[in-house]
């Protein structure tokens, strides 16, 4: 690829597009003056980028005619009937396309790049897909691939000369618009998409444009496949519909949190750049608009911190006025507009603003990426997803900052690995669990929490006999046994009684005195078991990870201990008491670090800190200075953003 496209460091603020006027009729009630309007309006606030989506069936408007018996005899253009023309195998509409490069050039003149959602297939909850093709698989069919394929490469063509088309993407969400039964299904068809617009531009890159993929090696849609054949992976994080995403309010500490953690979770394990291409609060029946913003405004600050790189809220104005289907099927798409039909602004749209203003001002080109603790290694056959979210929040309460790989890759070289609520009788496979052995005995740390999991060679790795197992039917308390740590309450995994081996430390125990935490070496390294599933526990209650709560802290506590087995030579640069700051450090090349303290509970804090012995305070770029023995006070989801150095 020659165009450099969203580095690392750097944040790009846009939304996804649809005329004011007209939603995903806008081709066929074509009216670029309204556009022109749109585009001006947007670029006024600070956007620099939308997501656009050509609808497939007004682009490729191919209709099939049959003969006797129901036979296919050819195709044919939907509107005329005229016979396809030789000149136009992908069978285009060039009336179509011919607005979309007046489209392009409005977008130019308005200074907006745009990425160009190819097949859009999907769209708020309707399928929209060439009446020749409306009764195929559009996903499998060897019929609906070819068309596709011809239809990708022939747009592409036309258009690759448009100066403000930065990206393309495969589509809207295309994994919904038929069913795979296997990988290599899905596989498939993303590698037809991909390898058609490559073959028509090698120049541009590729985004994924999915949602809702999976690092589970067994998964239809995952996330390795798309990594293997697009250049920038997608998340579409909405907390209304992400999987766990309405344990809790919007605002909660959690439901702020899962943004980042999905992006996070599809870069490290597919190994490339993944954007935050769909997010919003879907709509005043789901939180009011003031809160929607704040909302907002802590994912721009997290998404930025953690290297997400980009910021597209769903969508550009509202769509109340709108009879048409879906807008008159889906009654929470009318209201997701950063602008409003008399042309007002939402306070959302105000923070995005204000925020693109704010990187304008920072004395850095770009942020380098945040420094990390440990390996996060998802397992086989687990809810991957709340593992992640127990996981990642658990980790950031506890000042470690963790990364993501799946068993079944290559997992990188750390000192700390965490193997978090394993489950099932193939949670992991034995060339897996000898390869987080050797990396053991050669000195690192494991740290594995355990929900129903058989393990081979597992009393030998933990120094924790089984005596006995069956299922929980009742909540089992426990403490740690310095007595300070708090007591915590046991709800999920199997209720398991273990013997220790000589020499292993019990860090926590039952009400029945039954080992809950262990800790035993292993060569040079040593192995944390935790016998219950925290993270997900934590994932799945409710209250389970409010940094507040008393109830909380016991678990917290874990990964504090393990935190702490990283040693003085990774100590923070700056560190705070209270658990609802996260904090990342990104160090400059001047050997300084950059400070995000983001506070993503909808409270305000005043929570003391301290610096690294050696270093000040040099410069504040967001938020008060911090003040030697005083407390640092941060708004509810909002950051404190220092320059520290020596």
């Amino acid at each position: 690829m020659n165009t450099p496209f969203l580095p690392t460091g750097e944040f790009t603020l846009g939304c996804n597009y649809w005329a004011s006027h007209a939603g995903t009729a806008m081709w066929r009630d074509w009216r670029p003056e309204v556009v022109a309007k749109d585009f001006g309006a947007l670029a006024s606030h600070g956007l620099k980028v939308l997501r656009v989506f050509p609808l497939w069936p007004d682009f490729q408007p191919l209709l099939e005619l049959k003969s006797f018996g129901g036979d296919h005899f050819e195709y044919r253009y939907l509107a005329s009937e005229e016979p396809l023309s030789p000149d136009n195998p992908a069978a285009l509409d060039l009336v179509m396309v011919e607005r979309f490069a007046t489209f392009c050039g409005l977008a130019q003149r308005h200074g907006l790049k745009l990425i160009v959602g190819l097949v859009t297939g999907w769209m708020s909850g309707r399928l929209f897909v060439p009446p020749a093709l409306v009764r195929r698989n559009v996903i499998t069919d060897p019929v609906a691939l070819a068309w596709q394929a011809r239809y990708v490469s022939g747009l592409v063509t036309r258009l690759r000369g448009e100066g403000a088309i930065q990206a393309w993407d495969l589509g809207n969400e295309c994994n919904c618009m038929g069913h795979a039964v296997s990988a290599d299904e899905a596989y498939n068809w993303t590698a037809t998409i991909a390898h058609a617009i490559r073959a028509a531009d090698p120049s541009r890159p590729i985004v994924s444009g999915m949602h809702s993929i999976s690092p589970q090696a067994k998964a239809i849609w995952r996330i390795r496949d798309q990594a293997d054949l697009t250049d920038v992976l997608t998340t579409h994080p909405y907390p209304y519909w992400v999987q766990h995403g309405r344990v809790a309010p919007l605002d909660a500490y959690r439901t702020t949190l899962l943004p980042t953690v999905e992006t996070r979770l599809y870069g490290d394990v597919g190994g490339k750049p993944c954007i935050a291409e769909e997010i919003g609060s879907m709509g005043p029946m789901v939180s009011s608009d003031e809160i929607a913003s704040t909302w907002a405004r802590a994912n721009l600050l997290s998404l930025w911190a953690h290297d997400a790189r980009a910021f597209f809220w769903w969508c550009s104005f509202d769509q109340t006025r709108l009879a048409h289907a879906p807008y008159d099927w889906v009654g929470v798409e009318a209201e997701l507009g950063l602008i409003r039909n008399d042309g007002s602004p939402k306070p959302v749209l105000g923070e995005m603003r204000a925020f693109a203003a704010w990187l304008g001002t920072l004395p850095f080109a770009s942020l380098p990426r945040r420094r990390t603790h440990a390996v996060c290694v998802l397992s086989h056959g687990q809810d991957a997803w709340a593992v992640a979210i127990g996981a990642f929040a658990l980790g950031k309460q506890a000042g470690m900052e963790i990364t993501f790989a799946s068993i079944d890759q290559t997992i990188p070289e750390s000192s700390l690995y965490l193997l978090p609520a394993i489950s099932g009788l193939n949670s992991v496979h034995r060339h897996e669990w000898e390869m987080l052995r050797a990396r053991v005995h050669a000195g690192a740390t494991l740290y594995l929490s355990v929900n129903d999991a058989v393990l081979p060679d597992f009393a030998a790795f933990t120094g924790l006999h089984v005596q006995r197992r069956h299922n929980r039917v009742s909540p089992e308390r426990f403490n740690w046994a310095d007595g300070v740590g708090g007591e915590g309450t046991i709800t999920s995994g199997e209720v398991v009684e273990f013997k220790c081996a000589p020499g292993v430390e019990v860090l926590v125990a039952d009400s029945r005195g039954n080992p809950v935490l262990v800790r035993h070496r292993y060569g040079a390294g040593e192995v944390f078991t935790l016998t219950f599933p925290l993270e997900t526990q934590a994932a799945l209650a409710p209250d389970g990870l409010e940094p507040g709560l008393a109830e909380n802290v016991a678990a917290r506590r874990v990964y504090q201990l393990l935190r702490a087995t990283l040693g003085a030579s990774n100590a923070a640069a700056f560190t705070c008491d209270d658990a609802a700051v996260g904090v990342t450090e990104h160090t400059l090349a001047d050997g300084t670090v950059v400070v995000v303290a983001l506070n993503c509970s909808p409270r305000s804090v005043a929570t003391p800190w301290r610096l690294r012995d050696g270093l000040a305070v040099k410069s504040t770029w967001r938020g008060e200075t911090p003040k030697i023995d005083g407390l640092l006070s941060i708004p509810a989801q909002e950051a404190c953003v220092i320059i520290v150095g020596s």
